[in-house]
């Protein structure tokens, strides 16, 4: 069914929102003193390195002489020398030693890029450097508080950053794609639950469903200990550009929704080109905090979860790399969110590309509003 006023191109975006925050890294992936990592984000090279005071540090992955990726070089203290001709280059990015010659160029520099470290997470900027302004960082904690339990992970996407947020705000799929871990019966089907969709005035996004009355899916039934019919809510959030989070709720019917088993999924989408996607994600919990066998299960069903996910919006992507097409060709009432978040999106890109600037509102904290909707602090 197609509704008035959502139809939209969605093939007109074509390049990244810059002057925002990006997640880079799960902290612990340069856990160790001499540690460095390679990430293409928004389609440009980057190393990620600490110095030995771990201070965190973000090269553009070029050597300024011939253009080979500095990775391919070897630390030398708090430097990186480049593998080919030897120049060394200090973590501002200034060159500090060229084999053979004293006299130092000052254009013999690596582009640096801002990143900061909070919640677990290594975060880089990728826009102006003048713009940077680390209280744009989402406020996302969960993974690191003590009074929750967190299942991270990473999956490499071969598709557009935006077919998985379109993903993730269309919750419908997956009567179809996760039988075995988080869909629910065929007879209630979750396109059957009115969402109830809206956007605050800092431009969070929220796709809301009660269910109630309902078979848990496996993953709940295991999660719970139980697979008596429960009562559930189920909030899609997104904010620009890419961070998502299900917010979920569930209990025994005829219980108290305050002793519900919450927990919050976090999915941090980070462009590497216009074709593929770094996906970081967490699965936090408020409930047996010290069960590792159970943490230990809710990963493998998340990593089998997006495993399935991946492979459908590789197909996706494929279809569209083929074609030139845009999707959905056919607006359905469930694309109403999804749909919603392109728009908001578009709009930024189109305001920043006319006036360099920051374009992103400040989210002090994106739950501020969810009682309002059911969902719980």
């Amino acid at each position: 069914m197609r509704r008035a006023g959502l139809q939209a191109d969605w093939g007109q975006i074509s390049v990244f929102l810059r002057n925002c925050w990006y997640v880079g890294a799960w902290a612990d992936e340069l856990a160790g003193a001499d540690a460095k990592l390679t990430r293409r984000i928004l389609n440009e090279p980057v190393l990620l390195w600490r110095t030995r005071q771990r201070e965190l540090v973000a090269f553009l992955d070029q050597c300024p002489h011939r253009l080979v990726p500095l990775s391919a070089g070897t630390r030398v203290g708090d430097a990186i020398q480049c593998g080919y001709h030897g120049m060394t280059f200090g973590p501002d990015g200034r060159c500090v030693h060229i084999p053979g010659q004293e006299k130092i160029p000052d254009t013999a520099r690596v582009t640096t890029y801002p990143v900061c470290e909070r919640h677990g997470l290594i975060w880089i900027w990728m826009g102006q450097r003048d713009l940077v302004d680390e209280e744009l960082i989402p406020n996302i904690p969960w993974a690191l508080l003590e009074n929750w339990s967190a299942a991270p992970g990473y999956t490499h996407v071969s598709a557009d950053y935006r077919l998985l947020t379109d993903n993730l705000l269309d919750l419908s799929h997956e009567n179809y794609i996760h039988g075995g871990t988080i869909a629910n019966s065929a007879e209630e089907t979750i396109a059957a639950y009115p969402v109830k969709v809206s956007v605050s005035d800092r431009q969070v996004l929220r796709a809301h469903r009660e269910m109630s009355n309902i078979l848990p899916p496996p993953m709940f039934a295991m999660m719970m200990g139980a697979a008596g019919r429960i009562d559930r809510w189920q909030t899609a959030i997104w904010t620009a550009p890419a961070l998502n989070i299900t917010d979920v709720g569930a209990y025994a019917v005829g219980g108290r929704r305050e002793d519900a088993f919450v927990a919050r999924i976090l999915h941090m989408l980070t462009p590497e080109t216009q074709a593929s996607t770094h996906y970081f994600w967490a699965h936090c919990r408020k409930f047996r905090l010290e069960d590792s066998a159970l943490t230990a299960s809710i990963t493998a069903a998340h990593h089998r979860t997006f495993d399935e996910d991946k492979e459908m919006l590789e197909l996706q992507q494929r279809s569209l790399t083929e074609t030139g097409a845009s999707v959905p060709k056919v607006a359905l009432r469930v694309d109403e969110a999804p749909l919603r978040a392109r728009r908001l999106l578009s709009a930024l890109i189109k305001k920043e590309e006319e006036t360099p600037s920051r374009v992103m509102p400040k989210i002090e904290n994106i739950f501020s509003e969810e009682r309002a909707l059911g969902g719980l602090n």
